[in-house]
Formats: C-alpha cells, sequence, structure tokens
C-alpha cells in the first residue's frame, strides 16, 4: 500500500511538472503554430540569412547581428542565438525608410545611409525564443527590421536585432507569415534540411 502511495506522488508530481512545463511552453511561444513553409536561417559568422520554403533555399541576403555578439540577457545588447519564431508582423503597407518608434510608424521616412540616423525602419518581424537559451527574446524586444545603415550590413553592427536593407525586410516581410521558424545559427554550417533551390 505504501508503494502505491509513492507512486501516486510520483504520478501527481510528474503531472504538476509537466504542466508547468506546458505553461512554459506557451508564454514563451513554442506551441505556437503558424507558417510551415518557411524558415529563416541566420549565420553570425557569414552575416547572412537564408529563407528556404518548403525545405529549399530560395533567397539570400546581407544582414547585421549586434557587435556584441550571441546572448540574451537583458541589456546585454547582444543577439540571442537558437530557434525563435516570428511573433508579430508590423509596418505592413509602410513605405521603404518609414521610422517605427515603440513599434508605430512615426510618418518620418528616412533614406539609406542617412548620416546620424539608427532608427528601426520599414517593417518589423518581432521574435519570441522558444528555448531557454533566448527566452527574453520578445521582452527585449529582438525583431528583424530595415535599417537606415545599410553600408553597414555584412558586419555584426547592431544592438541585438537583426537589420536588413529595407528592400529586402519588405519582400521578406510579404513571403512569411507568424509563427515562421528562425534559427540563429553560431557555426557557419547549414541545417541537413536545408537544401539548395533547383533554380
Amino acid at each position: 500500500m505504501q508503494i502505491f502511495r509513492r507512486q501516486g506522488y510520483i504520478t501527481r508530481g510528474l503531472l504538476i511538472l509537466a504542466a508547468s512545463l506546458l505553461l512554459s511552453a506557451c508564454q514563451w511561444g513554442w506551441l505556437q503554430g503558424g507558417d510551415t513553409r518557411h524558415r529563416l536561417i541566420i549565420s553570425v559568422p557569414d552575416q547572412k540569412m537564408l529563407l528556404l520554403e518548403d525545405g529549399q533555399v530560395v533567397a539570400a541576403y546581407v544582414i547585421s547581428t549586434a557587435k556584441r555578439g550571441i546572448g540574451d540577457m537583458p541589456d546585454s545588447y547582444m543577439t540571442p542565438g537558437g530557434r525563435m519564431q516570428v511573433a508579430e508582423k508590423i509596418g505592413a503597407g509602410a513605405p521603404l525608410g518609414a521610422v517605427f518608434k515603440d513599434r508605430l510608424a512615426t510618418g518620418e521616412v528616412v533614406a539609406a545611409d542617412a548620416p546620424g540616423r539608427d532608427p528601426v525602419v520599414t517593417r518589423i518581424l518581432w521574435l519570441r525564443g522558444t528555448e531557454l537559451r533566448n527566452r527574453n527574446a520578445y521582452p527585449r524586444f529582438i525583431y528583424i527590421h530595415g535599417t537606415p545603415q545599410e553600408s553597414l550590413l555584412g558586419t555584426p553592427a547592431s544592438y541585438g536585432c537583426i537589420r536588413m536593407r529595407s528592400v529586402d525586410i519588405a519582400e521578406l516581410f510579404e513571403r512569411i507569415e507568424v509563427g515562421t521558424v528562425v534559427d540563429v545559427l553560431e557555426k557557419p554550417d547549414r541545417p541537413a534540411d536545408a537544401q539548395p533551390s533547383a533554380s
């Protein structure tokens, strides 16, 4: 009888643990569905991003990740590594170079490489972490977004976000949906399921 009681406690404990993990998973977006046809692979060493559609590479973009490297601590100004998802898309229909402050369009438009300017421009893809190592991505406001500092693309130059040319982020924004998986890789290799496109 004592064995059954112990097993009952163990079973109850496992159920509580499983429920806690499930709630955490929901909070971090682990269970979020959405776009399963597309995937983004960001290579930090190469400062490039690949767009996959149905497992095939269909586009490659030059990007900038954080100048301080990879990490997820609050106020670190680092780009989180690992697997994330697109949680929100902001800026549909805004002109290229449209400035966003706190995710709202200000009405200002900034030209590429405008001197002394470094705002978030054109479109925002707000990322949510799906792993412990990047769980702070969403509350840290980590985005894929346009930058007016296009001459710095190809080198780590951001304060944590992934920067793109305005024309590239506008195109990408139209191609993917909320729920798209985003893998930020710290090594230059590509996952085995990413195949070059036939075209």
